[in-house]
């Protein structure tokens, strides 16, 4: 699967999202998440909320995603994104 593709599903779930995916094999792939609907949210909320918007590709197609989940804040603090 291309990374592109997994932008595009997580922009379409979280629409005000900021969004990067990396992955050079196809089926492993790492993935910077943010925006302000993360906010208040544990990191498992976070997670959850982004795998949704994958649904059945998470552990079909796509084998693992290594997230890091922000809010634009956190973010800006970071100096990521």
């Amino acid at each position: 699967m291309n990374p592109s593709i997994i932008r595009e599903l997580i922009l379409a779930g979280l629409g005000d999202a900021e969004v990067s995916v990396a992955g050079d094999d196809g089926v492993h792939f790492e993935a910077l998440v943010v925006s302000a609907q993360f906010e208040g949210l544990r990191p498992l909320q976070r997670h959850r909320m982004v795998y949704a918007t994958l649904g059945e590709k998470l552990g079909g197609e796509i084998h693992a995603l290594a997230l890091k989940t922000l809010t634009p804040a956190e973010a800006a603090e970071r100096g990521v994104g």
